[in-house]
């Protein structure tokens, strides 16, 4: 158990990012072990509900890979991607549409509102939120958000509710679209301006050796980012969330942060201590944390 001391210290030591960051948009980008740990995914609420009841307004985005391809193969479709996103045709969208819409969406609503009842599900095509255009005619049914309708999440803030954001949208004719996740939260925290943008990922950040947690980067600026990308010192599932960490900050997000999602409590010491516990990526001339 912990020591009062100890507690008080914490306190301290958080409530100046909680004074920075209250009545500030902070966009989360969620998948692997919290979307299918239910442990994991209630710890998750509940990190989200503080932020919530500190005054912080937090949006959560979601994906669903693995759940989309486990459901694919009970269904006997084989999985194909290029450049890594998936091929998505006409039955591939249905089983995308019924994965992230009709499960995953309302199982980490439920978590939150479990809780307390303040989140609502919401996915990309509701009134068409994220429009999107088709990424490659080889994929698909596979979009690129072109519009964000931020002033609706705005709107659900402003009624007290926490949006929680399934990653399929449309384009101008209503037809649906899969969406890369993390470049939809991309898109999302760019449109409403916000303060931060945190993709919770299966690693402990950006590693310089992939196999040696000791070789983490702590901050590097868009710029230093997408030079690894050019220089393919970043490579696999890093690149697409470095990019889309880039294309946030150049986008006027003030910073973008890479995180452990399999760490308790990883969003709280990111955003509430000193040190921090993933990797940061903001502007060179911006200060610390």
């Amino acid at each position: 158990m912990m020591a009062p001391n100890e507690t008080a210290g914490i306190l301290i030591q958080a409530l100046p990012y909680i004074r920075r960051f209250t009545g500030k948009t902070i966009v989360v980008k969620v998948g692997g072990l919290p979307m299918t740990d239910p442990e994991r995914m209630r710890s998750l609420a509940k990190d989200i509900l503080l932020l919530h009841s500190v005054g912080i307004r937090p949006v959560l985005v979601h994906g669903g890979g693995p759940q989309i391809d486990q459901m694919m193969a009970s269904a006997g479709i084989e999985v194909k991607r290029i450049d890594g996103l998936r091929v998505t045709d006409a039955q591939s969208l249905e089983i995308v549409r019924m994965v992230l819409v009709g499960k995953t969406n309302r199982d980490l609503v439920a978590a939150i509102n479990a809780l307390e009842p303040v989140a609502i599900g919401v996915a990309g095509e509701d009134g068409r939120l994220l429009e999107v255009e088709p990424v490659d005619e080889r994929l698909g049914f596979v979009g690129r958000v072109t519009k964000v309708r931020g002033e609706l999440l705005h709107d659900f803030h402003d009624d007290g509710l926490i949006p929680v954001v399934s990653t399929v949208g449309a384009d101008t004719s209503a037809q649906p679209y899969n969406i890369n996740a993390d470049d939809a939260a991309r898109a999302i925290a760019v449109a409403m301006g916000a303060e931060k943008i945190i993709y919770l990922t299966g690693t402990a950040g950006l590693l310089r050796d992939p196999a040696d947690p000791s070789t983490l980067v702590q901050r590097l600026s868009a710029a230093e980012a997408r030079q690894g990308i050019e220089e393919e010192s970043v490579t696999g599932g890093m690149i697409p969330k470095l990019l889309a960490c880039a294309e946030a900050v150049e986008g006027g997000v003030k910073s973008a942060h890479m995180i452990d999602g399999r760490a308790e409590h990883a969003i709280l010491v990111e955003l509430f201590t000193d040190e921090g516990i993933g990797t940061m990526i903001c502007n060179e001339d911006q200060s610390p944390r």
